[in-house]
């Protein structure tokens, strides 16, 4: 097959594909999610449904952050191998990012009492940094400029594919092309200079993700019990989202190339590449989890042993063993093959138990003493 041909065939595919299945039951469900939600925060279990809101935001932001930084590592790292399937990466943050943005206010007026403990007797200085306003202010602030810099980067990696082919877009569509692709310096110089901006944006949502992600741990899951803390809890967040966005990826990926007419585009080789990648950051979420218990472990503080106690010894046993089970013993088994990475219903098999599970292990860090 030649290069113009496939180049066609590629052209034709992406301006006419319809995410139907995908759109159709998101939207239901988010929908069914939202009526549940509202009957539930009204009544007696306002709290229980607080939580679970929580929960589902931070799981999604989680998500779309990590959307975003699997764009930016592709790029800092100069990887070729994503191919289209990068694509399905960029187009996850454009589903998530408004659940991220509305729950983010939601939770900081209506949801506040609900979900956050009372921050006083604390000490001057913490009672300080987790107040109400500061604590929204640098949220607010931090995630603004990792949206801000995660759309500037999908959009920058979009344009010079936009400009080729948006002459074959139907009329309806042809005017966002327009206005994106506006500007844009189609000759060599030119792309040599747009993938300059893409080589700056790229490290620098690198960097913003884990300072903000961080912030993102510590304010919103470990400021519910202010007493606990763990030094490398934020690493632990921003790596697990990333991982989760590996595995959405590869669902996305699976379902999509079919959706779009693609999967003749997407080789072996590719689903290899990518469930190795999975794999791979599975068990570095299992490293810095065995990291993060054995120093509480050997350090036998209160203060910090009570935290992880509940979760492995307490009543949230039975949840901790799942999350043990979901996201690390399963996909490794799993994933330790070269056949089950390359293999479309196995990769999708153990990648979809592991996002499951992030969801179930976002509920198991965020529960207080009672399920």
């Amino acid at each position: 097959m030649g290069t113009t041909s496939v180049r066609d065939q590629l052209v034709a595919r992406s301006v006419s594909a319809r995410y139907n299945l995908f759109v159709g039951l998101g939207t239901a469900l988010a929908l069914v999610g939202a009526a549940l939600f509202t009957y539930f925060a009204r009544g007696e279990h306002a709290d229980r449904a607080w939580h679970l809101f929580h929960v589902n935001w931070v799981y999604f932001t989680g998500l779309t952050g990590g959307s975003f930084a699997f764009v930016a590592v592709q790029k800092v790292t100069k990887a070729r191998w994503s191919g289209v399937i990068i694509r399905f990466a960029e187009a996850a943050p454009f589903f998530f990012w408004p659940v991220s943005v509305v729950g983010f206010l939601l939770i900081f007026t209506v949801g506040y009492p609900h979900i956050f403990p009372d921050m006083h007797g604390l000490g001057h200085g913490k009672e300080i940094w987790l107040s109400h306003g500061f604590m929204f202010g640098r949220l607010a602030v931090g995630l603004s400029a990792l949206y801000y810099l995660g759309f500037q980067l999908v959009k920058a990696d979009l344009i010079p594919d936009m400009h080729d082919v948006k002459d074959a877009v139907p009329s309806e569509r042809r005017g966002l092309y327009d206005r994106w692709t506006q500007g844009f310096d189609a000759t060599p110089d030119g792309r040599a200079r747009h993938e300059a901006r893409i080589a700056v944006l790229a490290p620098v949502y690198v960097i913003t993700y884990a300072i903000v992600f961080t912030m993102v741990a510590f304010d919103t899951i470990m400021a519910l019990q202010p007493h606990w803390f763990s030094n490398l809890f934020g690493g632990w967040y921003f790596m697990g989202s990333f991982l989760g966005a590996h595995t959405l990826l590869a669902l996305m990926m699976l379902y999509g190339r079919n959706e779009v007419g693609i999967a003749e585009f997407i080789s072996s080789r590719q689903r290899h590449d990518l469930g190795k990648l999975c794999f791979g950051f599975t068990v570095f979420w299992t490293y810095l989890m065995w990291s993060q218990f054995l120093v509480i472990w050997y350090g036998n503080l209160p203060e910090e042993t009570g935290f992880v106690f509940a979760r492995l010894w307490g009543e949230w046993r039975p949840i901790g063993r799942l999350v043990f089970l979901g996201m690390f013993v399963v996909p490794f088994i799993g994933l330790l093959g070269v056949a089950p990475k390359k293999t479309p219903v196995t990769l999708g098999l153990f990648t979809a138990v592991s996002l499951c599970t992030l969801w179930l292990e976002r509920y198991l860090l965020t529960g207080r003493t009672r399920l």
